[in-house]
């Protein structure tokens, strides 16, 4: 897969993706990704990208032709349209569902806006799949930029070591994550549940997995709509409501 990302700040984003799991993934042709600077193509000989918005108002506005030739720069070299995905709070919020779905492209572009946002027209003009990473606002779209990159990334084939490294996280299948512990196994009087000292298999994973469902209904219930539930789950879950 390559990811590509649109931004006003390409050493930041490539430093943080140049390190752990993902530099390593980067480095082994797991993955490509570039970080492309927005104002190589602009066309104003100081570099300026933005300018203040017509109607008055605070901040700039980033303007709509130097990410408009970026982006048809970057379909040139590919040689096909990626899909564009524009990082902004007023996007779908971002869930692994839709995450496991990117992951199966082969290409993805990300625009990270930056000041108060960008021209409108170019999104008109360009139509992208627009998706925030939270029911808050940050300085730019930097951040979501590797989010997105990142969460991606490590569905890839051969990142992760095993697929069970992501298969059993948070929000994988409609449910939060069991507990985990290490050694040793009493930390301040605290100690780790019996079960996961017994060796016995089948019990952990009983153990697991009811632990994740808990989890679950106590913190996020919503989430149980969407998970895939058998009977001995069903029948957890009732006895914990009556409890």
């Amino acid at each position: 897969m390559r990811i590509d990302i649109l931004t006003l700040f390409p050493d930041m984003c490539d430093t943080v993706l140049s390190h752990s799991i993902i530099g390593r993934a980067r480095q082994a042709k797991k993955v490509e990704i570039n970080c492309i600077d927005i104002r190589d193509y602009t066309l104003d000989k100081h570099r300026r990208v933005d300018d203040k918005p017509y109607g008055g108002g605070m901040g700039m506005i980033m303007a709509p032709q130097p990410i408009y030739d970026c982006f048809s720069a970057l379909c040139d070299e590919i040689g096909a349209k990626p899909h564009l995905i524009y990082l902004t709070p007023q996007g779908k919020t971002l869930t692994q569902e839709r995450v496991k779905e990117l992951s199966k492209l082969d290409n993805i572009a990300l625009l990270c806006g930056h000041y108060e946002g960008i021209d409108e027209r170019v999104i008109e003009a360009l139509e992208p799949e627009e998706i925030s990473v939270g029911d808050y606002v940050l300085t730019g779209g930097e951040l979501p930029a590797l989010i997105v990159a990142d969460a991606v990334s490590r569905m890839l084939p051969g990142v992760l070591s095993d697929d069970e490294c992501f298969e059993e996280e948070s929000h994988y299948n409609s449910l939060l994550e069991y507990p985990q512990y290490t050694h040793p196994s009493v930390w301040q009087d605290r100690k780790v549940p019996e079960v996961l000292l017994s060796g016995h298999h089948a019990n952990v994973d009983k153990w697991r997995r009811e632990q994740s469902l808990k989890r679950t209904m106590e913190r996020r219930p919503d989430m149980l709509e969407n998970a895939q539930l058998n009977k001995e789950d069903i029948a957890f879950l009732s006895k914990l409501k009556k409890e």
